[in-house]
């Protein structure tokens, strides 16, 4: 599998940002998640992989572009906004650490 470079943003940057976030929450969900294959072939496992490292990354990269937007939006007066987009994010860092803990244990680290 080839990632497009169509795909990916012009732009590059590095910069890391530690939040603290209150542990003392439970997140459960229930769903179901079916979708049909048809006639797409499958992937490889070094696609997978391959692929899963790309759309982490690629998430990191918008996590960063969401936590400027809440900085963005306090210093435009709209905490409340900034608070929502926060409390996303959150979520979002929750998702990317599960992505990234996939990612380790399909390469066996």
């Amino acid at each position: 599998m080839h990632i497009s470079e169509d795909h990916c943003h012009g732009h590059e940057h590095e910069h890391t940002h530690a939040h603290e976030h209150e542990q003392g929450h439970t997140h459960e969900h229930a769903h179901e998640h079916a979708h049909p294959h048809g006639e797409a072939q499958a992937m490889s496992f070094e696609e997978t992989v391959t692929l899963l490292a790309y759309m982490l990354d690629h998430n990191r990269h918008h996590a960063d572009e969401l936590h400027d937007i809440a900085h963005a939006l306090e210093d435009a007066g709209k905490q409340e906004a900034a608070d929502a987009v926060s409390a996303a994010l959150h979520y979002f860092d929750h998702c990317n650490d599960a992505l990234e803990d996939a990612l380790k244990i399909a390469k066996g680290e």
